[in-house]
């Protein structure tokens, strides 16, 4: 059988067998991965800035940021859900203040305006989002106010 007759078949088999019919005959190219609708599993919520020492009642600086990532770690740009955070570990009732639910944009969701009331050490925070498997922050402090 002639090489070129293999490649052809080889190439029409692969595009019959690919779990991703929209990549191989959409666009012309082959899937290896992917996340979100397309990809082979759900995308996966990272805390890219973590959350740092604060005064109680300031805004933590900088800015937390959630990243929304793919299944092969990537941001996901198409991601459309809301990224809400919340205080996972409250060692003394703190309430968190500020913007807690933000639409990721090209993936990442800025949280810049967060506060937490109570001074204490331990503190962490949870990232959630419909569709994305959640993260937990580091743990930080709050400090007593001056």
């Amino acid at each position: 059988m002639r090489l070129t007759y293999v490649g052809a078949m080889l190439a029409a088999l692969v595009t019959l067998g690919c779990p991703f019919p929209d990549r191989t005959l959409g666009n012309g190219g082959f899937a290896f991965g992917g996340g979100g609708a397309n990809g082979t599993g759900p995308d996966a919520l990272a805390f890219t800035v973590q959350p740092s020492t604060a005064n109680a009642g300031d805004i933590i600086t900088p800015g937390i940021q959630v990243t929304v990532r793919d299944s092969l770690g990537r941001p996901d740009s198409a991601f459309a859900a809301n990224v809400t955070i919340a205080i996972a570990n409250n060692p003394v009732g703190g309430a968190l203040s500020g913007t807690r639910s933000v639409a990721p944009a090209n993936g990442i969701a800025l949280f810049g305006d967060l506060s937490i009331s109570r001074s204490s050490a331990g503190y962490t925070l949870l990232a959630t989002a419909p569709g994305a498997t959640s993260a937990t922050s580091n743990s930080f402090t709050i400090l007593v106010a001056p």
